[in-house]
């Protein structure tokens, strides 16, 4: 797919960042707008909005491009070129999206995130949260610090600050949904550091859902079948990737219960 030479010039006004966050360290929010024939039946302000955390590669891209026919994407991934090769797709599919290459492990970056989608849209319609971090398979007595520090700092701290981040901007419209993956790794041999801080994330998935049952937003947990992404490789490198199922498969398997229609909150 073409790049765009030099990179994409962000858009200042877009994204209303709060004047302590426009620092290099921290990315702005990067517009993407429809063009020329490609230009949707509805415009992004139109289209329900969907934050896609994790979405430069794997299940969160697949999802971002079963997403972009009908709703705007919001594509959070570290890696620049992976958006990039993502927003090429979404407009091939007629779609549009808001690429924000962010990490979000730094707290400051995802408040300028959640601030950036306020000002613009003043609401959030969907967040699908696929981002993660495999560490190594190792004995739990040989887990290093290094591994387990990220591994927690990806897959709890990270979630733990979205969800206070995010939280009001799903309840800002009557139908908010945020969505999480399960992968139940717990208690297996050698999956300790990953096993325990996924564990962890979808407790607090659970929590959130239940503390927000009457009040919103609607809280999903779904578990994805086995898919040949980067991470599961990092697990089982010599599994024949042929038996599984292609990302894009699985995300239009999950669509229907992702968009399912929940309780409409009064």
């Amino acid at each position: 797919m073409g790049r765009r030479r030099g990179g994409a010039t962000p858009n200042p006004g877009a994204g209303g960042i709060p004047p302590d966050l426009r620092h290099p360290n921290f990315p702005r929010l990067l517009t993407v707008p429809p063009t020329g024939d490609r230009t949707p039946a509805m415009t992004p302000s139109d289209r329900p909005t969907a934050l896609i955390t994790g979405a430069s590669r794997g299940l969160g891209a697949a999802l971002a491009l079963a997403l972009a026919p009908t709703h705007h994407v919001i594509a959070v991934a570290r890696t620049a070129g992976g958006l990039e090769d993502l927003d090429d797709g979404i407009k091939a599919a007629g779609g549009s999206a808001t690429l924000a290459p962010m990490d979000v492990t730094v707290d400051a970056a995802m408040r300028q995130l959640g601030r950036s989608i306020h000002d613009r849209w003043s609401r959030l319609d969907l967040w699908c949260h696929a981002a993660v971090h495999a560490s190594p398979l190792s004995p739990t007595d040989h887990i290093s610090s290094k591994d387990w520090n990220l591994s927690r700092k990806i897959n709890v701290d990270a979630v733990l600050h979205l969800i206070g981040v995010l939280s009001p901007l799903l309840r800002g419209t009557e139908a908010g949904r945020a969505v999480f993956f399960d992968d139940p790794r717990a208690g297996l041999k050698f999956f300790g550091a990953y096993g325990a801080t996924k564990a962890a994330q979808t407790a607090l998935a659970r929590s959130w859902r239940a503390e927000s049952a009457r009040i919103g937003p609607e809280v999903r947990i779904l578990t994805p079948p086995p898919m040949p992404t980067a991470t599961r490789a990092r697990f089982f490198p010599g599994e024949d990737r042929g038996k599984l199922t292609p990302c894009s498969d699985a995300a239009a398997l999950l669509l229907p219960d992702i968009l399912r229609p929940g309780r409409a909150l009064p």
